[in-house]
């Protein structure tokens, strides 16, 4: 049967998972519950907290062929490096946070007879079990992050996206670099335009030359400018708006200022 999946803000129900003592045909059936629900959600595992079950059982997909690995009364028994990664869980959908977790893992559990196993883990297989068992704490990777990290997920989750919503708009953008670009190319027609008024009619043609060249690169810069800026102003969401209206005036302020040289450069070169 397909259970609900617990979801932020609601709490963990227990501190602690209750380890299983009696292996019978009510564990056997939360177990396949629990599949149906990973499978019916697309999802790489579950803990039984997160369909509102206080047992300390967690089941999750095998990364060689997909198929279920049942572990029950599950423990970390030793743990090996540092990786950070970048998870998401159904308990927060549709967010993710950067965590720092253990690169390799080993645990041993019990599977559904009580018998005893062991097993090691690494890569992403140790970073879902990881997670997993978190839950079996009464715990989600919430608890895990970094100050940093803490204080950007918050943010997360005040505004139920995944993208980073800044305070306020940045003052410097990577564009700006773009418009330092047109606005050299722009001097260097100027100083063409000035040095036209003092050569022959020779040297005047190949300055009239020149000064196309320069006119197209800047006007290819400014559509690089154009859609770029449109680009990068929507990763900040919380002022999308006022940026649009900026990049337009910017590319169309640029764009006078070029024919306003090339203009002149017609009449004067």
């Amino acid at each position: 049967m397909i259970r609900e999946i617990i979801t932020y803000p609601t709490p963990p129900s227990v501190e602690y998972a209750t380890d299983v003592r009696v292996f019978n045909e009510e564990m056997f059936s939360l177990i396949q519950d629990m599949k149906d629900t990973i499978q019916a959600n697309s999802l790489d595992g579950l803990a039984a907290f997160q369909i509102g079950n206080y047992y300390n059982v967690v089941v999750v997909k095998k990364e060689q062929d997909g198929d279920f690995l049942e572990l029950i009364n599950p423990r970390i028994i030793s743990q090996n490096g540092k990786v950070t990664t970048v998870e998401k869980t159904a308990y927060f959908p549709k967010l993710s946070a950067k965590i720092t977790r253990y690169e390799t893992i080993g645990l041993v559990y019990q599977d559904r007879f009580g018998n005893q196993h062991s097993l090691k883990a690494d890569g992403d297989f140790s970073i879902l079990l990881q997670r997993k068992i978190d839950y079996t704490f009464g715990s989600s990777f919430l608890n895990k992050l970094s100050k940093e990290e803490k204080k950007l997920f918050t943010k997360k989750l005040e505004f139920g996206t995944d993208i980073a919503i800044s305070e306020s708009c940045p003052t410097v953008f990577k564009r700006d670099y773009i418009i330092k670009a047109i606005n050299i190319v722009m001097i260097a027609m100027v100083i063409l335009l000035m040095g036209s008024l003092f050569a022959n009619d020779e040297t005047s043609a190949e300055l009239w030359q020149y000064q196309t060249y320069l006119f197209y690169a800047a006007i290819a810069l400014n559509i690089i400018y154009f859609f770029y800026a449109q680009y990068e102003g929507k990763r900040f969401t919380s002022c999308t708006s006022c940026q649009i209206g900026n990049i337009i005036g910017t590319s169309v302020i640029l764009l006078a200022k070029l024919s306003a040289i090339m203009l002149l450069s017609y009449f004067i070169i």
